[in-house]
């Protein structure tokens, strides 16, 4: 028992909170909350407990980060703890249960109650001591307020002296644990993170939560919270899987940075790659929240620091070759990599930050990978989405606020003004654009919303500027911020955004200076202005304004549609869901209200949904478009894209028509299509419809269930210098280097026969590698044959084995495939 005291006013420190206590008795068998908190009684019984059983109807992330390093610390003395918790009515946070499981680990035995349909209310806490034991029953779950200020009944049965009662509510336990569960595993927590919605009921549940001030509590400003706490847990999981880079795709307003920080924190040197030397600045003041004696350094423009802790560094500077060399960094340099941002990661200085450094991690931050902008990301981390919340998502788990949307009509005709290379011409687009009676519109739509701070997102420099010189002789106090020379109507980015959080201004008009790192949860309002094509784009530029912020409910968007190419995107831009938009905009069909995140308001003009029919009925001829995507991605290359190049940049809906039309899969035939289009060089005609135009087609269209075929065609390859022949010793140092990269040992770390293949000798690599042999002897045995113990490519091909544009197709398939086989595993996951 513990010895009866008295606490008198004051403050008591307890791991993650500092709490105001006043007048409890330990020894009473009461708890009623308010002043009088059920917490200290739980922590002391931890302390003592030998056996620890928790049954609540729910866990809140609050309540959790109160009791977890007591928990942890019990844990580590080989205490047993078993939670049993309810999902009923979806009101236990997931990133509670991932809290849970991140600090305990295997060291505790955490379950849902599975009866479904069955109210789960349960609230009690269950210590069994050396000689004694408590149990807590009444009326507090898992939560912040229910464990300290709320009004909550709890009372104390203790084991001794009532031990009928003790051993019926345990018995109670064993049998709901054991009979009446299931156990919450990482794919169980993804699943219901996945599907989870924050409840109706929350509004009322999460008062008192986070507002600290109000009972003297002191939470600590900095440390994990919501979708940063699971994605750190999916992180961790992901090195220990031997990964060593991953994408986490997060919408706007998470907190990425933070995350980061987080993330980083065990690593020795650190560095952080983002192209805007804003978001550097911003980005060290989170850093430094969070770990303050660590220190910093920044390699841009003029500054060249390179020894800190952490060098926050922009991709223009270090992108550089003149300072990618040992003479700056080592190629292991830094130990963990963060590129923020990171859609732009398939700019060229990009690159060569990704191809020069070798870190034991590398992290890449974004809210819109998607490739409509023609640049795939997911394949600069081999596609290995360690953790995934879109804008739906994160809406729908009150993450963001809602939007209220509304589609208004432009009359302007775009079909007048010139497009070349996915791209409008600035100068025509400006003069259409900038019409007294569009901007009468715009400013006729602003006025029916009270708005006091907003963003509007312009074409161009000249169209902002006129949009600014508009709205302020119209009384609305405005200003443009752009990049270069100033004007009269503009102003410093940094003063602008001041004025803006001090209501000093109503609205800034920019281009695309605000798409990124620009953290103002006041704003209210976003205008678009301006053609959207790109989801990219779209969805920066509409996730400014959706932060919380104090009693903001939702976000007002007023988005000007006209007859734009790919306007009719625009309704699945908002849905969230961007897999395979071309195809379901070819439908003629809007998502469904359902398809929405919850609580948002979604409302177009009946105009502009007949500019949406139009546009499909307008699409052209398929195989055009996917010449027109090929002069495309040329253009942006300066030269002809190989089939590596042009899987990676081509447009994402585009590929999904024809990925599984064999006649239009241009890839099934790279070498024929650009025959068919006049793109093949004269060394290249030399090989169509003979032995070595058939063997590269072969491999182009072999199939793979695994990676396994491309270390053994890479043997071949030799680096180059293409072989005939190749021995056991060739075959086995092929898989040994092609599986020391992380990501093409994915598939050999999901079977219990492959996990150790770090391990594995010359006779481990040949087992695996008789497989694929198999496969081509019995599917392109015109190529490839045995002899004794050589696999050989048929002597047919000796005369192109030495020729410099066969070379080059063999590589490149072996890339493309390679890369293919990625983003098909990821479809996989997904499914």
């Amino acid at each position: 028992m513990i010895e009866a005291k008295t606490i008198n006013k004051g403050i008591i420190v307890s791991d993650s909170i500092v709490f105001k206590e006043a007048a409890l008795d330990f020894d009473s068998n009461c708890s009623t909350g308010d002043d009088d908190y059920l917490l200290p009684k739980l922590t002391a019984s931890l302390k003592r407990a030998k056996t620890i059983d928790i049954i609540v109807g729910f866990l809140m992330e609050s309540g959790v980060k109160l009791l977890i390093k007591d928990l942890k610390q019990v844990a580590d003395k080989g205490v047993r703890i078993r939670i049993l918790t309810g999902n009923y009515l979806n009101i236990t946070q997931p990133q509670a249960l991932y809290l849970v499981k991140d600090a305990l680990g295997d060291k505790v035995d955490l379950r849902f109650y599975n009866i479904k349909n069955k109210s789960f209310h349960p609230k009690s806490y269950i210590f069994e001591y050396e000689d004694d034991g408590d149990i807590f029953i009444g009326s507090s779950n898992m939560s912040n307020s229910a464990l300290t200020t709320g009004i909550e009944w709890n009372y104390r049965l203790n084991r001794n002296k009532n031990l009928e009662d003790f051993t019926h509510f345990k018995n109670i336990f064993e049998d709901l644990f054991l009979n009446h569960s299931i156990i919450i595993d990482d794919d169980e927590m993804k699943r219901y993170s996945a599907v989870w919605k924050r409840p109706k009921i929350f509004k009322e549940l999460e008062k008192g939560e986070d507002n600290i001030e109000q009972f003297g509590t002191v939470i600590p400003l900095y440390e994990p919270r919501g979708a940063q706490i699971e994605a750190l847990y999916e992180l961790k999981r992901c090195r220990e899987d031997g990964l060593d880079k991953g994408l986490v795709v997060a919408a706007t307003g998470i907190g990425k940075t933070y995350l980061a920080a987080f993330d980083s924190m065990e690593f020795h040197k650190v560095l952080f790659v983002a192209h805007r030397e804003e978001i550097l600045n911003q980005a060290e003041i989170s850093f430094k929240n969070i770990k303050p004696n660590i220190t910093t350094g920044f390699f841009s423009g003029k500054s060249k620091e390179s020894s800190s802790d952490i060098v926050f560094a922009t991709v223009q500077t270090i992108g550089q070759k003149q300072y990618l060399c040992d003479e700056y960094f080592k190629r292991d340099e830094f130990d963990y990599i963060i590129i923020d941002e990171f859609h732009h990661a398939a700019a060229g200085n990009y690159g060569n930050v990704l191809e020069y450094f070798t870190p034991k991690f590398l992290l890449g931050l974004t809210a819109t990978p998607e490739r409509m902008d023609n640049k795939d990301v997911f394949a600069f981390c081999d596609y290995n989405i360690v953790y995934e919340v879109r804008l739906k998502g994160a809406i729908d788990k009150g993450w963001l606020v809602p939007f209220r949307y509304y589609g208004v009509f432009d009359e302007t005709d775009y079909t007048k003004i010139s497009f070349r290379n996915g791209k409008y011409d600035e100068a025509e687009l400006e003069n259409a654009l900038m019409l007294n009676k569009r901007s009468d519109l715009i400013l006729k739509h602003y006025k029916k919303y009270n708005s006091r701070r907003a963003l509007g997102f312009c074409a161009s420099k000249r169209h902002a500027e006129y949009m600014s010189k508009y709205f302020n002789e119209n009384g609305i106090k405005s200003c443009t911020v752009i990049s270069g020379e100033q004007t009269e109507y503009s102003m410093q980015r940094r003063e602008a955004v001041d004025k803006l959080k001090k209501g000093q201004l109503n609205i800034i008009f920019s281009v695309d200076m605000f798409n990124e790192g620009l953290d103002i949860p006041e704003i209210d309002m976003i205008l678009l202005l301006r053609p959207t094509e790109s989801p990219t784009i779209f969805l920066q530029q509409l996730g400014r304004g959706l932060r919380k912020y104090k009693e903001k409910k939702y976000l007002n968007v007023l988005d000007f549609i006209g007859n734009y190419k790919k306007a009719n995107l625009i309704p699945f831009f908002l849905s969230g869901d961007l897999k395979d938009i071309g195809n379901k905009a070819k439908g003629g069909k809007l998502p469904k209200e359902e398809d929405y995140p919850d609580d948002c308001i979604v409302d177009f003009d009946f105009k502009v949904i007949d500019v949406f029919k139009k546009m499909v009925e307008q699409q052209k001829n398929i195989f055009d478009l996917v010449v027109e995507d090929f002069n495309r991605i040329k253009e942006d290359l300066k030269t002809r894209p190989s089939r590596l190049e042009m899987y990676t940049y081509m447009d994402d809906d585009l590929y999904n028509v024809i990925r599984f039309r064999g006649e239009l899969n241009i890839f099934n035939d790279y070498l024929e299509f650009l025959n068919k289009i006049n793109e093949t060089s004269e060394e290249e005609k030399l090989f169509l419809n003979n032995v070595a135009h058939e063997f590269l087609n072969n491999i182009e269209k072999t199939s793979m269930s695994k990676t396994y075929k491309m270390p053994l065609l890479l043997a071949f390859y030799n680096h180059g210098d293409i072989k005939l022949k190749v021995d056991e010793e060739n075959i086995f140092q092929s898989f040994k280097e092609f599986y020391t990269k992380p990501s093409n040992a994915v598939d050999l770390l999901r079977h219990v026969s492959t996990k150790d293949y770090k391990s594995f000798n010359k006779k481990d690599c040949l087992r695996i590698a008789e497989n694929p042999i198999k496969a081509f002897l019995n599917s392109a045995k015109d190529f490839f044959y045995r002899d004794k113990s050589y696999f050989c490519l048929t002597d047919n091909l000796s005369k192109f084995v030495e020729n410099p544009v066969f070379i080059a197709n063999f590589k490149d398939i072996i890339d493309y495939r390679t890369r293919k086989f990625y983003k098909e595993r990821l479809e996989k996951l997904e499914k």
